[in-house]
């Protein structure tokens, strides 16, 4: 394991000097080159606030809903919607995980934000999702009698800020880490995995094709949930072959590239047999639909589809063509990114319940 706390002095005076710094624990397989900005620094009581602001429904516009209405502990903090339900709606795009946010460089489905303080004001303001100004939200805030202390603790100053929320809320997002799974108990010799298990991490983890003469068969998983960082993402964006047409434009809704409609996050593994349905708008309601789409049903005649996903298992075919024992493997490979003890741990619970 290894400990990074943040350090420097927020710009606005925001960090007093007697809050407690945070020892973030880091597990030793996964990435140790951790991004805390300078200007948020995290902090006992930062973080703490920023837990209890993750579960605070006076952010939403009806006083009935939080963060963890959308990103449940118990499944790996998503909600098993096909579709995020807001206030006020029916969100288009299903809720993603937010296991090892800390390591992201982009958020959302369509990488919107670049940071975990400018991500967290968008579910806040989005019409669809808790509907609410966070300049009215901070004023619910500053006139309770919780509140107001704690920021003082935090950040020292009674008077509730956005930026401060914001804060806040990253803050307590860069302590959800996930690396206790018996994949990762195996990566650190802590535990076997079974052959049909190891069979399967085999097969994400290769490309079909020729190698000295042999057909190696594969599932070319790894392409877009890397795994050889430990974190089952990517940074990038896809098109992962669902659809010809698209009525969500993907990553051109962010950069309006007519290359990128259709694209989207590789969202994280981790926990991936939790966090049912599949895909941005959930339309697989399980891990044997979507290895069938991968093996069987990507559309070829996608514009822009990725290369990857063309791969084949049969020389010169024109699907990846997994036999269903490899697509069991694979899927038993996946259960064991599983990390039950993310989803019990208190210290990510909602602290307004017994």
């Amino acid at each position: 394991m290894a400990a990074c706390s943040g350090s420097g002095e927020e710009e606005t005076g925001e960090s007093p000097s007697n809050a407690t710094p945070y020892t973030l624990v880091l597990p030793s397989n996964l990435p140790q080159n951790v991004g805390v900005p300078t200007d948020n620094p995290m902090t006992v009581e930062g973080v703490e606030l920023g837990r209890k602001l993750f579960y605070e429904p006076r952010l939403s516009r009806t006083g009935t809903q939080s963060c963890g209405s959308c990103h449940q502990q118990s499944k790996a903090f998503t909600d098993g919607l096909a579709r995020a339900a807001g206030v006020d709606g029916q969100h288009p795009r299903g809720t993603m995980s937010l296991a090892n946010v800390l390591w992201e460089k982009t958020l959302n489905w369509d990488g919107a934000a670049t940071t975990l303080e400018q991500q967290a004001r968008l579910p806040i303001e989005n019409p669809l999702e808790m509907h609410q100004l966070l300049a009215t939200g901070v004023s619910r805030l500053q006139q309770t009698d919780l509140y107001p202390p704690l920021f003082q603790q935090a950040f020292g100053s009674s008077t509730i800020t956005e930026a401060a929320v914001l804060k806040a809320l990253a803050q307590f997002e860069r302590t959800l880490i996930s690396a206790n799974s018996r994949y990762d108990k195996y990566v650190r010799k802590e535990g076997p995995l079974s052959a049909t298990e190891r069979a399967g991490a085999n097969l994400f983890m290769n490309h079909p094709g020729e190698v000295s003469g042999l057909f190696i068969r594969g599932g070319t998983c790894h392409h877009c949930h890397i795994s050889e960082d430990g974190l089952f993402s990517s940074p990038s964006f896809f098109n992962n072959g669902l659809d010809v047409t698209f009525t969500d434009a993907g990553r051109a809704s962010v950069t309006g590239q007519s290359t990128d409609r259709g694209k989207f996050r590789a969202p994280t593994l981790r926990n991936i047999a939790l966090t049912a349905p599949y895909m941005h708008d959930g339309r697989f309601q399980s891990l044997e639909e979507v290895l069938d789409h991968y093996s069987d049903h990507v559309r070829t005649n996608s514009p822009g589809v990725d290369p990857n996903v063309l791969l084949s298992n049969t020389p010169g075919g024109t699907k990846l063509d997994l036999t269903s024992r490899e697509k069991t493997q694979i899927i038993a490979f996946l259960r064991t990114l599983t990390d039950s003890t993310f989803i019990t741990d208190k210290r990510f619970s909602d602290p307004f319940k017994p």
